[in-house]
């Protein structure tokens, strides 16, 4: 019986430890991030096995060059956008491969077509994400916080 309950505990405690690595970047972005600024625009505010909501681009975060992304190393893996402000609104600088040491940088991913950074969706109920799209089509601000080692998650976009 002792032998029972000790795995049950081991699973749950193993269970809650996965799902606190699998949020922790949204967390310690919501909780200890500051706060930026990002004009988004949308991509495709449906999707039949997830719901409705607003898929967005960042056209600041694009560093021109070959690749749409800016990123043409024909590497792929994590990378780093670091910003800086622009008027009311942080744009990308310059990405790099390696983590920065200091300054406000996203920590991305480029394993496929795009360079997505955890802040490509915005959810809505499904009567809402039409509207959103089309006032995000209108030129939209997201606010994002972003932590210290570059974790992003977006709070509000507004149209």
């Amino acid at each position: 019986m002792i032998s029972m309950v000790r795995k049950v505990g081991v699973v749950s405690v193993t269970g809650l430890a996965l799902a606190a690595v699998a949020v922790y970047p949204q967390l310690s972005a919501r909780l200890t991030g500051e706060e930026i600024r990002l004009r988004v625009a949308p991509v495709d505010p449906i999707d039949p096995f997830r719901g409705a909501y607003v898929d967005l681009q960042y056209p600041d975060l694009r560093l021109g060059g070959p690749d749409p992304r800016g990123i043409d190393d024909g590497d792929s893996g994590d990378v780093y956008l670091t910003l800086r402000p622009k008027g009311d609104v942080w744009v990308a600088d310059s990405w790099t491969r390696t983590r920065p040491e200091d300054g406000t940088y996203l920590a991305c991913t480029d394993h496929t077509w795009r360079v997505r950074c955890g802040i490509e969706s915005w959810f809505l109920p499904q009567d809402e994400a039409a509207e959103m799209e089309e006032a995000v089509g209108d030129g939209a601000i997201a606010t994002v916080r972003v932590d210290d080692r570059g974790h992003a998650a977006l709070v509000d976009v507004e149209g």
